[in-house]
């Protein structure tokens, strides 16, 4: 058995195409084939149901596939460990983030970059269920996701901010005087949210339930921006993160206005593997200090030293 086949078997399950799974590593498909049945013959099990086409792997195939990440994982952290003793941290740093932290990931990434210049870093927007299969497959070094809401198992986690919510809603509306909406006001009135498939959608959900509300929304998006976009446009309201608009500000023609009855807060933190050894990249960011503007987001907002008001006046 060889590490190149390893990570042929890798491909496959992920391609779920023999050709697909070739291009991905730079091999012919008969390459890729030959190496595949290599690693039968190795392990002594079928891995992969045989057909014209890929149907699947084996519940053995499964099982060597569980085993070939693992593998993998662990000669990738061992060169970067050593690279890191003689060259300093190099790599590329995975990061999986759902939508509702995103405007928070390049406070992050930024001045890991600026000490790590020979670490590349790609952030991809999922959902908590994607993070979570992200980090136990060795897709992803790093989420950043809820950690309170759905708790993920076998992670370590750092907090990085409190989540609240606003209520975005067309400056000239029904709202266009009030301070305060509650959550009940809220459940009536036409909705753009996220899709069920988003945690943050998930929480909201269960905040209407514990007042006794269900809404349904008039538009549902798996994109935070859209989500926002669609309020400008001055038909539908929307339920934000109070983060999303202290860095991007409050859109033109709409207004952010305080959600309570109750105050639904949730926190979103770092999570990764807790398998040792750590991945070099996971560990380094996990070590980092939060800079000051993350750091202050930690604590629940001073709502009477803050006002987001509205926009284009």
């Amino acid at each position: 058995m060889v590490l190149r086949q390893l990570e042929y078997l890798v491909a496959l399950a992920r391609e779920k195409h023999f050709g697909r799974a070739a291009d991905a590593c730079h091999v012919s498909q008969p390459t890729l084939s030959a190496a595949i049945r290599l690693l039968e013959d190795d392990l002594g099990a079928p891995i992969v149901e045989r057909g014209h086409r890929y149907v699947g792997l084996t519940p053995q195939g499964q099982v060597a596939l569980e085993h070939a990440h693992r593998i993998l994982a662990e000669v990738e952290n061992l060169r970067r460990g050593l690279e890191e003793i003689d060259k300093g941290l190099t790599g590329r740093l995975r990061i999986g983030v759902i939508p509702t932290a995103l405007p928070l990931v390049s406070q992050l990434t930024a001045p890991f970059y600026a000490r790590f210049p020979g670490v590349t870093v790609a952030v991809v927007s999922m959902n908590s269920q994607e993070i979570d299969r992200g980090i136990e497959g060795f897709e992803l070094d790093v989420g950043l996701t809820y950690l309170d809401a759905e708790p993920m198992a076998h992670v370590k986690a750092k907090p990085v901010c409190v989540e609240e919510y606003l209520f975005l809603t067309p400056a000239g509306g029904p709202f266009a005087g009030r301070a305060q909406v509650t959550w009940r006001e809220a459940a009536n009135t036409p909705l753009c949210l996220l899709t069920p498939d988003m945690q943050n959608r998930r929480i909201i959900d269960g905040v209407f339930r514990s007042v006794g509300a269900k809404p349904v929304p008039a538009v549902e998006t798996n994109s935070i921006f859209n989500l926002v976009s669609h309020v400008s446009a001055g038909q539908w309201s929307a339920i934000v993160p109070r983060q999303l608009l202290r860095f991007f500000g409050v859109p033109e023609g709409t207004r952010a206005i305080e959600l309570v009855e109750p105050i639904a807060q949730r926190t979103i933190g770092l999570v990764m593997s807790d398998r040792e050894p750590p991945s070099p990249l996971a560990r380094n960011l996990f070590a980092m200090q939060l800079p000051d503007d993350i750091a202050a987001l930690i604590q629940p907002p001073n709502r009477a030293g803050e006002n987001l008001g509205s926009a284009g006046r």
